[in-house]
C-alpha cells in the first residue's frame, strides 16, 4: 500500500513537474477560469506564469493594476474570436481586453480576473508583418495592416512604394488598432481628420467572437462603432488605410508668442481655408511652456539647444508672461530639383510673413520625413535616460471650444498653473471640426464652434507626492471648466463613473449601450474603460 501510494505521489509530482516545464506549451488551469479553456485549441497559447501575467498588470499610465488570469498569444484573428466566444457563452463570462503596447494610461488595456490578448503576437507568428500596400492600380491607394502593427512599421512599408498615411499620432510606436480605438489625432488632423476618418475598411472581432469586415457602406453600424469606440464593441484585427504621396523632407519650425490672442489667432488662421493646400503648412500642432519651467526645467531639449532655451527664458522675463506659447508646424517637399526647394523656401517665407510671433524668435530645422515624424524617438531616449519614461503618467486630454479657449488660458495657464513647474509638455492646438464624423464614437465638442482645440497635459510623476499633487491639478482644471461653463470633452477618456460616462457621451449615450448590447452583450470587452460592468447592465440600458 505504500508503494502504490509513493508511485502515485511520483506520478503525480512528475506530471506537475511536466506541466510547468511545458508551461508555455499547455498551461495549468487557473483558478479564476473555466477549466474547460484548456480544452480549446488556443491552450497552447495561454500563459499563466506569473512573469507573463505581471507584465499585463499595468500599462504606460501606471495609474491602474489589475492582474488577468492569463495572456493569450494569438497566432491569428481566428485564436482572438475562439478565446472570446469561449467566455461570452460561457455560464461565467470573464474579461477580454486586447493589448497592443499597453500604452493606455488608465488601464484601458487591464483584464481583471480575465485573459489579456497580446496582440503583437500575431506579427511575430506570421513570421512576416501583417503590412500590405495596394499602390497599383488603387485609387486612392490603401494600406491594408494588422491591428497589431505599429505605426512606424506601416510607414517603413509604405515609404517602399513612395506612399503614407495622411494623419499621425506624434508617438509612432502605437499600435494601429491601439489609435484607432480612440481616434488617432495629431498635426495633420486640422486637414484630413483624425485617423480614424481616413479608415476604409476594418475586421473586427466582436464580443461574441464573430469575425466581421465592415466598412461605410458594409456592416457601417460596427464600422462607425469600432473607430474610437474604446475596444467596447470588438478587437480591430485589421484596418484598411488611405494613403497618399509621401515627401521626401520637412521644413519644421517653431513660432513663439507670449500674447495668448495672438498665438490662437495664427494657429487657427494656419488651419482655415483663407490658406489653400498648396501653399499651406501640412502639420500644426502648439505647445505651451510655464514660465517657472524656464528656471527649474532643463536647459535644451532636442530641438532647442542652450542657447535658444536661455533666449527664450529671457523673453518670459522681459515680457513678464506666465508661459511662452510656440506654434508648431511643417512643410513638406521633395528635393529633385533645385526650383522645388526654392519655391518649399517661398512658400514659408510667405506664412510666416503673415503672422505675429515674436520678431527674430522664428526656430527652423530641415530635417527628412522620416525623422520628422519619428521626432518622438529622440525624446524617449532621452526620458528614458533620465529615468522619466517608465514613470506614472496621470496625464489629461482635453477638447476645448474655440469660444472658450481664451478663458482657459486665463483660468488654467495663467491660474492654476501660473507658479507650477510639472515635470512634462503641455499641447494646444485647433483641429476644425468639419473634419471629424459623428457617426464615429469618439466625443469632441457639441456646441456652434466650427473649431476646437486639444490641450493635453502630458505630465510625468517622478514620485509619490507628485502623482497626488498632478491628479489634483486635473481634477482642478476640470473643476473650473465646469465652473466657468466650458464645455469639454476628454480624448482618451476616463471616467469613475457611469453617470461620469452619460454625461461623456451626451445623446450618443442610448446608441453607445444599444450596440454594446448588439456586440457585447456579455459587457466581457475592455473593462478596464468601466463604461459597462456587467452584462445586465447593459442590456438593461439598451432596452430601458
Amino acid at each position: 500500500m505504500a508503494r502504490a501510494r509513493f508511485v502515485a505521489l511520483a506520478l503525480l509530482i512528475t506530471s506537475f513537474l511536466l506541466s510547468v516545464v511545458a508551461g508555455q506549451l499547455r498551461p495549468l488551469p487557473s483558478a479564476g477560469l473555466p477549466g474547460d479553456l484548456l480544452d480549446l485549441g488556443i491552450a497552447s497559447r495561454l500563459r499563466t506564469d506569473t512573469n507573463t501575467t505581471a507584465k499585463a498588470s499595468t500599462d504606460f499610465g501606471q495609474m491602474a493594476k489589475a492582474s488577468p488570469e492569463a495572456v493569450l498569444h494569438p497566432r491569428t484573428p481566428a485564436d482572438i474570436a475562439a478565446l472570446i466566444r469561449f467566455s461570452s457563452s460561457s455560464p461565467a463570462p470573464f474579461p477580454v481586453a486586447p493589448r497592443g503596447q499597453g500604452h493606455s494610461w488608465r488601464g484601458q488595456s487591464l483584464a481583471p480576473g480575465g485573459v489579456v490578448v497580446d496582440m503583437r503576437s500575431m506579427g511575430r507568428a506570421a513570421g512576416h508583418r501583417r503590412i500590405n500596400v495596394s499602390a497599383a492600380g488603387a485609387e486612392p491607394p490603401y494600406v491594408d495592416a494588422g491591428g497589431e502593427q505599429l505605426w512606424i512599421d506601416v510607414l517603413r512599408a509604405t515609404l517602399q512604394h513612395g506612399l503614407a498615411p495622411r494623419v499621425w499620432t506624434d508617438y509612432l510606436r502605437l499600435t494601429v488598432g491601439g489609435t484607432l480605438s480612440n481616434a488617432g489625432i495629431g498635426g495633420q488632423a486640422f486637414r484630413h481628420g483624425p485617423q480614424i476618418a481616413n479608415v476604409q475598411e476594418l475586421d473586427v472581432v466582436t464580443g461574441t467572437g464573430e469575425m466581421v469586415t465592415c466598412s461605410r457602406d458594409k456592416n457601417s453600424d460596427l464600422f462607425f462603432a469600432a473607430l474610437g469606440g474604446l475596444g467596447q464593441f470588438g478587437v480591430i484585427t485589421r484596418a484598411r488605410i488611405r494613403l497618399e504621396p509621401a515627401p521626401k523632407r520637412v521644413r519644421w519650425v517653431r513660432l513663439a508668442y507670449t500674447d495668448v490672442a495672438m498665438f490662437t489667432k495664427d494657429q487657427e488662421f494656419l488651419i482655415s481655408s483663407q490658406v489653400g493646400e498648396e501653399v499651406g503648412f501640412n502639420y500644426v500642432e502648439g505647445q505651451v511652456q510655464l514660465n517657472r519651467s524656464f528656471v527649474e526645467g532643463p536647459k535644451s531639449t532636442p530641438f532647442f539647444s542652450t542657447l535658444d532655451m536661455n533666449r527664450l527664458a529671457r523673453l518670459a522675463s522681459r515680457t513678464e508672461s506666465p508661459a511662452i506659447y510656440y506654434i508648431e508646424a511643417a512643410m513638406y517637399y521633395n528635393e529633385d530639383t533645385t526650383i522645388s526647394v526654392d519655391q518649399s523656401l517661398q512658400k514659408m517665407d510667405a506664412l510666416l510673413g503673415q503672422l505675429s510671433f515674436h520678431p527674430g524668435f522664428v526656430f527652423t530645422k530641415d530635417v527628412t520625413f522620416v525623422q520628422f515624424l519619428d521626432r518622438v524617438r529622440e525624446e524617449e531616449r532621452v526620458l528614458r535616460s533620465a529615468g522619466m519614461w517608465e514613470v506614472p503618467h496621470p496625464w489629461l486630454n482635453l477638447f476645448v471650444p474655440r469660444s472658450r479657449i481664451l478663458d482657459f488660458d486665463t483660468g488654467v495657464f495663467k491660474g492654476l498653473l501660473r507658479d507650477a513647474n510639472p515635470a512634462g509638455i503641455i499641447l494646444m492646438y485647433p483641429m476644425n471640426k468639419d473634419r471629424w464624423d459623428n457617426r464615429m464614437t469618439t466625443m469632441i465638442p457639441t456646441g456652434d464652434d466650427d473649431v476646437f482645440y486639444a490641450v493635453s497635459f502630458l505630465w510625468s510623476a517622478l514620485s509619490v507626492d507628485d502623482v497626488e499633487q498632478l491628479e489634483k491639478a486635473n481634477e482642478s482644471v476640470m473643476d473650473l471648466c465646469a465652473k466657468a461653463d466650458i464645455e469639454f470633452k476628454q480624448y482618451l477618456p476616463h471616467h469613475t463613473s457611469q453617470d461620469g460616462w452619460k454625461q461623456h457621451f451626451g445623446a450618443k449615450w442610448g446608441k453607445i449601450a444599444e450596440l454594446k448590447a448588439k456586440y457585447d452583450p456579455q459587457a466581457i470587452l475592455s473593462p478596464g474603460q468601466k463604461i459597462f460592468t456587467s452584462r445586465t447592465e447593459a442590456i438593461g440600458i439598451a432596452t430601458a
